[in-house]
């Protein structure tokens, strides 16, 4: 019986790679000459493999997700509100300021080159951010009940707060704000934070 004829590519490997892309170029920036290049493939097979380009960088955004944004899974998972922040904001200098990345986060750089062309990636990318703050009010909220944040704090308006600085944090890096400079930024933050009330 003949067989299907084997793929000559990594996909794991290729998805990595127009990752990158996207996150150094932005949605619109990256073409599709860039991505085919990057990724060490034709046309016709990024097509077969992975669909479009709306449909790759989908794809490619789950995979940030998962891998180089992951720390903010991780965060929600820490055991006081205090410690959830200076994970999520250490981490998020730390990340977009790797040597090894581009500068910036994708979900950001992704979306402040999109023009009305790719409004479902802008929308995609809005939504994405929403959902982070959504979770960071919901854990908030728990840390509130528990005690752990003072009865006058507002968890929605603390965590819009803290999605701000993060948004910002990676449009400064993109800038070329140093690693260090970022992390007295967050120092600054954290000084702030709302003291848990006297029991």
């Amino acid at each position: 019986m003949a067989m299907g004829r084997p793929r000559e590519f990594d996909l794991d490997q290729a998805l990595e790679n127009a990752l990158h892309v996207f996150w150094e170029k932005g949605y619109e920036g990256a073409s599709m000459a860039d991505l085919t290049e990057a990724m060490g493939i034709t046309k016709p097979s990024l097509y077969a493999a992975f669909g479009n380009k709306e449909e790759l960088f989908r794809k490619a955004l789950d995979s940030y997700v998962e891998g180089p944004a992951g720390y903010t899974k991780q965060a929600l998972e820490q055991p006081t509100a205090r410690a959830v922040v200076e994970h999520l904001l250490y981490s998020e200098v730390d990340a977009v300021t790797d040597p090894e990345c581009p500068a910036g986060c994708l979900s950001i750089n992704g979306a402040l080159t999109c023009g009305e062309a790719a409004e479902s990636i802008k929308q995609e990318l809005r939504v994405h951010r929403a959902r982070f703050e959504s979770d960071l009010r919901e854990r908030l909220e728990r840390a509130k009940s528990e005690g752990d944040l003072p009865g006058t704090a507002d968890p929605a308006a603390l965590a819009r707060y803290i999605a701000t600085i993060s948004q910002g944090l990676a449009v400064q890096a993109v800038g070329g704000t140093t690693r260090d400079e970022l992390k007295k930024t967050v120092e600054m933050v954290l000084m702030t934070w709302p003291p848990v009330a006297a029991g």
